[in-house]
């Protein structure tokens, strides 16, 4: 089979491509390189095309010029056909060249592919070798919507239904919006939620920039859970292809006290059921042993919906420049011992 792999320009088509395989989600959206482009950061986008011009596989990059060295980030994808090793070798040789002409230290992949020891060699086999540091999500809550809500009621843990038939009870109002306008809420919530929590929020630029972005062709929507007019918590959802994404989500104490979350997924399931998406990703899970993890509790409360777990591949990297990388790999042991992830 004759492959060429060039430079995507056309949204429509990469879109139709990428949301046409059942695994993909946001990460190889048009619009999230939009949004890294908007900060300044060069993005990359290829595709792989047959003979007759036809789309066969594509991938999305965005160089980051971090302290711990300049690379290229690959975050749920290639979107290609895993069992064809022809076009999978063209696709790993063109991302090590993409890395190399960006004059990058490395290439960090994190493919859409479900972590088994067929996809660890399969990564070995091309050169690349277990990333000191995550890249997205690796392990993720996943529910099937297209089980009717009562089912997934169902399948729920007793502690759901109670905190669902609490913030009922209580009254809870939830507000739906898509205007940007509304980042200004969530970032002021997030600063107040992150300072209990003892994490560094991300800017408000990066998070309206992401919003923005996703906007402008109405794949995203923010859910506000208020009661009498105050903030309990919010959720920014993306919709993008199969799957509906619970990106970013925060919480006032108030919130922990009325249970507003479970009242603002119902509606976001709603609504990604209307859209005719078949899947829900509550996104990052940690072990249920690793009792340490900052992100325990808020697994915990994920695992509660009765959600299904799907491992990732990790994070890989394809080194360029062995010598700056030692200091990558420093840098990045001590972050994660530090950070608790």
């Amino acid at each position: 089979m004759k492959i060429a792999i060039i430079e995507a320009e056309n949204r429509e088509l990469w879109d139709e491509f990428v949301t046409s395989h059942k695994e993909s989600n946001f990460l190889q959206s048009w619009d999230f390189y939009e949004f890294h482009a908007s900060r300044g950061n060069q993005i990359t986008r290829r595709i792989a095309i047959n003979e007759k011009g036809n789309i066969i596989g594509a991938y999305a990059g965005v160089v980051e010029t971090a302290k711990r060295g300049r690379h290229l980030a690959i975050a749920g994808g290639p979107i290609i056909d895993w069992h064809c090793q022809e076009l999978v070798d063209k696709i790993f040789e063109d991302i090590k060249n993409e890395g190399k002409r960006l004059k990058c230290v490395f290439v960090r992949l994190r493919p859409q592919l479900e972590l088994s020891e067929k996809s660890l060699k399969l990564m070995k086999e091309h050169g690349f070798i277990k990333a000191p540091m995550y890249l997205s999500v690796e392990y993720a809550g996943i529910l099937n919507l297209e089980k009717t809500e009562s089912e997934i009621l169902a399948g729920a843990s007793q502690g759901f239904r109670r905190k669902l038939r609490k913030a009922e009870k209580n009254d809870i109002e939830i507000e739906v919006s898509n205007d940007p306008k509304v980042m200004k809420d969530f970032c002021e919530l997030e600063a107040k939620h992150a300072e209990r929590q003892g994490y560094v929020p991300f800017s408000k630029s990066f998070l309206t920039k992401q919003f923005e972005a996703f906007a402008k062709n109405n794949e995203v929507l923010m859910y506000t859970a208020k009661k009498d007019g105050e903030i309990l918590a919010m959720n920014f959802m993306i919709f993008y292809g199969p799957e509906a994404s619970y990106h970013y989500g925060v919480s006032s104490d108030l919130g922990t006290k009325y249970s507003g979350a479970p009242l603002m997924h119902l509606k976001a399931m709603e609504e990604a059921r209307r859209r005719g998406i078949k899947r829900y990703n509550l996104w990052g899970i940690v072990g249920q042993d690793e009792t340490s993890h900052r992100f325990y509790g808020v697994s915990e409360f994920k695992r509660s919906f009765g959600c299904e777990e799907l491992k990732y591949t990790p994070a890989h990297d394809f080194v360029i420049n062995k010598a700056k990388y030692k200091l990558t790999k420093l840098i990045e042991t001590a972050r994660k011992r530090h950070r608790h992830v």
